[in-house]
Formats: structure tokens, C-alpha cells, sequence
């Protein structure tokens, strides 16, 4: 039998924008427990974005592109008889956005420019103009959901 599900951490938020959602960003983008430098990174690229895009706010921008990159259904291996197949399941609210905050990072560090802030930047800019890498990889997810749809009998 499975353990208990882990108890939720609070999280406190961060000190420039006071967003809980910007920390858990931050958490995700940190690499070997530097958590200033990750800030500074997340800071940097922001600053970037609002060079970028001066119609509207970086945190707005990083929010909506976030939102843009969020998968609202994924597929689930199952075995039944001896065939394994891929069912399409909706995603939690918790696990969208984490999904979605990994996607950009990873991403990001895939692009080849100078900095990570300038690779984070230019990936926020795309997901928020509904492009780049990470806005793919939701559409592949929706695509792969799509056409597995015929098995969704099966979601357990």
C-alpha cells in the first residue's frame, strides 16, 4: 500500500513582488540550493521582458505566458490485458502549474544565448506570444490526448 500523500510546504513569498507563485518559480529554477542566485536570474530576465514587451507589465507577462504554457490534459500509461495504453486525463490545478513551470525552464535552458536570463526571457516572450518550445510541448500533450481519446473509457 501507498504512503500518506506529503504534506504541502508553505511558501514564503518573495521579496520583490510578494507572489507565492514567483517563489515556486524561483524553487524550480534553482540548481544546488542557490536560491539568491535564482532570484537574481528570474529578476534579470524580467528585466528583460519589460525592455521587450512595454505594453504591459513583466510579472503580467511572465503570469500570462505561464497560463499559455499550462497543459489542461496529459496522457496516462495504463496496462489492461497485456496492451499498454496512453489515456487522456485532465490535469490538476497544482500539477498544471508546476508542469507548466517546468516546461518554461527547461526550455529555456535548451536555448543557446548568452545568459540564462537572456534564455529565460526570450522564452517567456515566446510563450506569451504563444510560440517557442514549452508552448510546443503543451500542444504535443493536447495533440497526444486527442488522439488517444478513444481510450478514455479506460481512466480509472
Amino acid at each position: 500500500m501507498r504512503k500518506s500523500r506529503a504534506k504541502k510546504r508553505i511558501l514564503i513569498p518573495d521579496p520583490k513582488f510578494g507572489s507565492i507563485l514567483v517563489t515556486r518559480f524561483v524553487n524550480n529554477l534553482m540548481l544546488d540550493g542557490k536560491k539568491s542566485i535564482a532570484f537574481k536570474v528570474f529578476y534579470d530576465a524580467l528585466d528583460i521582458v519589460s525592455s521587450k514587451v512595454e505594453e504591459e507589465e513583466a510579472l503580467l507577462v511572465w503570469e500570462k505566458s505561464l497560463e499559455n504554457i499550462t497543459p489542461h490534459v496529459e496522457v496516462r500509461s495504463r496496462r489492461i490485458g497485456g496492451a499498454t495504453f496512453q489515456i487522456p486525463q485532465p490535469v490538476r490545478d497544482d500539477r498544471r502549474t508546476s508542469l507548466g513551470m517546468k516546461w518554461l525552464i527547461d526550455a529555456a535552458r535548451k536555448r543557446n544565448e548568452k545568459t540564462m536570463a537572456n534564455n529565460l526571457s526570450s522564452e517567456i516572450v515566446a510563450g506569451y506570444k504563444e510560440e517557442g518550445a514549452a508552448y510546443k510541448k503543451k500542444q504535443d500533450t493536447h495533440r497526444m490526448a486527442e488522439a488517444n481519446k478513444a481510450f478514455s473509457h479506460f481512466r480509472f
